[in-house]
């Protein structure tokens, strides 16, 4: 099947049911048995660079794929609908850290590869752009608020090649995931436009926002609305939240981006908040009750997990939603719809 009918079935099926994201991958890779080790993560390809690699997830796509695929297949055999790449951190930003920042590229197509194997034809392959570890917004310094570590054309850049190897591997959609910072995702949309204006293909776009404590703000400071009104013009295929909060406290901001938005609604949380350890306690039938409810009160279109959650979370949420009707899309009256940190509507 070519990728413009896989593109058709996806939104036929939006318009019929939810649909399951997989869950976390960070979660799944720290638990795999044996633990992996900093060999690992080199292979042979690099055994002898310069820098420690454990913990660069992504490598794992190039030097341990047998690894990302067996957690792509078990969330295919726990029900989700659609496999995310492991392409978090595949930007040449962030790669940067490990000093390889010319695999970017490569990880990001292997990682789609390697989900389209899996996924075959029944699933849908949604390739992960992640916020980078540096942020547009706001200065890393606290004695020099106007100091930027990274600018909108490096971000760019960055995100457009990110882009490419995502299709050339494989990808049905494209997902730009955990955003904190506003800016970055709109270099990341602009990357996305570019790319797909010269591929001369419609790609759907899904964009996923975070919360990231109880202000019901985005770190760069925009509440739910004024984040939709910032990203509106893409048109994307779905907006939501990920990441930062359980499923208990992210309800509100999905509630209330659900009520403005005239697109479809994604929401993929944490397995609850994060314990003294660090470590995820929330059980696959406590995330899937509250994702469960979220679905019989008309929020949602797409449901998913984030950290900590495993495929028996997804198992759990792919039976809490099963059978019942997707949001029905809101008919939103015309108005000039601006934003800075809060929202504002003029009236026609």
């Amino acid at each position: 099947m070519s990728r413009a009918n896989r593109i058709a079935a996806f939104h036929d099926a939006l318009s019929k049911r939810i649909l399951v994201l997989d869950g976390a991958f960070g979660t799944m890779i720290q638990r795999h048995k044996p633990a992996l080790t900093e060999a690992d993560f080199r292979g042979s390809r690099f055994g002898n660079h310069a820098k420690d690699l454990k913990g660069n997830n992504d490598l794992l796509n190039l030097t341990r794929p047998d690894v990302i695929e067996g957690i792509h297949r078990a969330y295919a055999d726990a029900g989700a609908d659609i496999m995310e790449t492991n392409t978090f951190s595949a930007t040449r930003i962030a790669q940067a850290d490990y000093a390889l920042e010319d695999t970017a590229r490569e990880i990001a197509c292997e990682g789609a590869r390697l989900a389209r194997n899996v996924a075959g034809e029944s699933k849908w392959v949604a390739g992960a752009l992640g916020p980078t570890n540096r942020t547009a917004s706001i200065s890393p310094d606290v004695n020099d608020p106007g100091f930027r570590n990274v600018n909108f054309d490096q971000l760019k850049a960055a995100y457009r090649e990110q882009a490419e190897g995502l299709i050339e591997g494989g990808a049905d959609i494209l997902l730009v995931e955990t955003i904190f910072d506003t800016l970055n995702a709109k270099a990341a949309v602009f990357a996305i436009e570019e790319f797909l204006e010269k591929l001369g293909e419609e790609i759907p776009v899904m964009i996923s926002g975070t919360i990231t404590d109880q202000s019901g703000r985005t770190l760069s400071g925009q509440t739910p609305e004024a984040f939709w009104n910032s990203l509106r013009h893409v048109k994307p295929i779905s907006i939501g939240f990920n990441c930062a909060l359980g499923a208990a406290q992210m309800r509100q901001h999905i509630a209330e981006v659900s009520r403005v938005a005239d697109t479809y609604i994604s929401a993929y949380p944490n397995a609850g908040l994060p314990n003294a350890f660090g470590e995820y306690d929330e059980t696959p039938d406590q995330t899937a009750g509250y994702l469960g409810a979220w679905a019989k009160d008309g929020l949602v279109n797409i449901v998913g997990g984030c950290c900590g959650t495993t495929p028996d979370h997804i198992r759990a949420i792919a039976l809490a939603v099963k059978g019942l009707r997707p949001r029905t899309l809101p008919v939103i009256t015309r108005k000039t719809r601006l934003s800075g940190l809060e929202p504002f509507a003029m009236a026609s």
